[in-house]
């Protein structure tokens, strides 16, 4: 790749998204803003109240917007990450304005590690209404495929399509017993396409479409509805990060984006909502397109 073409990468992610545009930085009008977040208070007769909700990767990002929207609308959330001193902070913010939520350690690699996770849930709260298996990682090396350390490309495997297959693994069953359940994965434009240096991660998320598509199918008769999301560009602080790395300011990498700005966190917490509501009843197998034109 030349240098013009890398300095026209743009590469966006959230907690689990990642896109590589080679595509020139013009000029674009942003859209109407999206709304702003709900005030950090708890609807006592919000749609999800009394629901149980458990998301892995809700540290940061996009799973940590998702779990404050839950929780205003009524959810007890529980959920996990592997940073400590931001899970509790996570949920003393939900605690502060009068929502229910639990941090769990817990690293979605290991099998242990999510099993226990859910029995916990299930020991805390009674049962899973609905799960939001977010949890990913970004592969640390921009690199061709035979320059990626093997250990990176099992790392983010691991992290991203591991932990999804361990995450429905355990909450499924509990979902049987219970007569039913929903269940949001976060994949990424990078399953859909393949973008270059940035193999490991590509890969991983195709496998999480591979995996919503199959327990979709398996368990449709057990009354629980499987869908995931595709994000694209999302502004969290890994973006901002990952985008500053690469000489790119923030507002350049939003102009390349096709509606002319970067989602918001809670753009993609309103989607997995949506999904996880009784709007989304015909939702199942889905893969919902959020990255803002790029898949069009």
């Amino acid at each position: 790749m030349n240098e013009l073409n890398r300095r026209q990468v743009l590469l966006a992610g959230g907690a689990s998204a990642v896109v590589l545009i080679a595509a020139p930085l013009t000029a674009a009008t942003n859209t109407k803003s999206p709304p702003e977040p709900a005030p950090d208070r708890v609807n006592p007769a919000g749609r999800f109240s009394g629901k149980v909700v458990l998301i892995t990767g809700a540290t940061s990002g996009i799973g940590e917007g998702t779990a404050y929207a839950f929780a205003k609308e009524g959810a007890k959330v529980f959920f996990c990450g592997r940073r400590e001193n931001l899970g509790k902070q996570v949920q003393d913010r939900i605690k502060s304005y009068g929502g229910e939520a639990t941090y769990r350690r817990a690293d979605v690699r290991k099998e242990g590690d999510v099993k226990n996770l859910v029995t916990a849930c299930v020991a805390a709260y009674g049962r899973v209404d609905i799960a939001f298996n977010n949890a990913g990682i970004v592969n640390p090396k921009i690199a061709r495929l035979h320059q990626q350390p093997t250990e990176d490309f099992l790392d983010t495997f691991q992290t991203n399509a591991l932990g999804v297959f361990l995450s429905l693994k355990y909450e499924i069953p509990e979902m049987i017993k219970q007569g039913g359940g929903i269940i949001v994965n976060t994949a990424s434009v990078s399953g859909h396409k393949g973008f270059t240096e940035i193999g490991p991660y590509s890969v991983s998320k195709h496998a999480t479409l591979g995996l919503t598509k199959v327990a979709a199918l398996e368990y449709a008769k057990d009354n629980i509805r499987i869908c995931s999301i595709s994000p694209g560009g999302v502004d969290t602080p890994m973006l901002r990060a990952v985008r500053e790395q690469r000489g790119i300011t923030f507002e350049e990498g939003s102009k390349a984006i096709p509606i002319g700005r970067t989602n918001t966190v809670e753009e993609m917490a309103r989607t997995v909502m949506f999904l996880a509501s009784d709007d989304a009843t015909a939702f199942h197998g889905s893969v919902v397109d959020v990255t803002s034109g790029f898949l069009d």
